[in-house]
């Protein structure tokens, strides 16, 4: 039996990102991507997943950071994500954009007998979502192609567990920028011999994380404020 720990969507939280991984028990961790981005710690973040050595998959703003291109974004949130780019370049070295550029956009992996894709958006592409509402047509679609029993992704910040005909799709919401209207850490814990996933939500020391962001970053009332009302 295997516990893993489900992450995703960090973006520069560390307390968010200490919260998770300071109380949940678990036996291997599993991160979707988007380190950076929006939120104060870039280097730190980095530097735990890679001290940690924790297999990490490639999300569109880790590589908007790392190739210097649009993150893909198409929402209101936007102008804040270009913004914090300049902040994340600002406060990061040369080797952690070499880090960012050299995570995997998908790995295939079997833990226990249990068949996992781990990606970002979808199999197909880092900008694709797949949100608790997507259509079953829409998910059979996604993963027609695979030979897996569980499809780990990110990238929405909402918190999911979604079935299809040929398997389950799960997704541990955001560590460290939910945005389903709860403003507490998100992950997910999966036990590979009863095949159950757990969400699991956790408090973190928002305070510090708001205090950092009104101390340096542009556009701090913003961030602040999506931090605090969780979406």
């Amino acid at each position: 039996m295997t516990r893993l720990l489900l992450i995703s969507d960090i973006h520069a939280n560390l307390e968010a990102l200490r919260a998770i991984v300071d109380n949940v028990c678990y036996d291997e961790i599993f991160c979707m991507g988007d380190l950076v981005d929006y939120g104060p710690d870039p280097s730190e973040c980095i530097e735990w997943v890679r001290i940690n050595k924790v297999p990490t998959i490639k999300g569109n703003h880790d590589n908007a950071v790392a190739m210097h291109v649009d993150c893909g974004c198409g929402y209101k949130y936007k102008h804040l994500s270009e913004a914090t780019r300049e902040y994340t370049w600002d406060n990061i070295e040369q080797k952690d954009e070499d880090f960012l550029a050299s995570l995997p956009l998908i790995i295939n992996k079997e833990i226990d007998g249990v068949k996992f894709t781990f990606t970002h958006g979808s199999p197909s592409s880092f900008f694709e979502y797949i949100y608790p509402d997507t259509t079953r047509e829409i998910l059979e679609r996604i993963t027609s192609e695979l030979d897996s029993d569980y499809l780990v992704v990110g990238h929405t910040h909402k918190p999911a567990i979604l079935n299809t005909s040929r398997m389950t799709i799960l997704n541990p919401g955001s560590a460290g920028q939910p945005r389903d209207g709860d403003i507490r850490a998100s992950c997910m814990v999966f036990d590979t011999l009863s095949r159950k996933a757990e969400i699991i939500r956790l408090d973190y020391d928002i305070e510090k994380t708001c205090g950092k962001i009104r101390a340096s970053m542009p556009h701090a009332s913003e961030l602040e404020a999506i931090l605090r009302r969780g979406y």
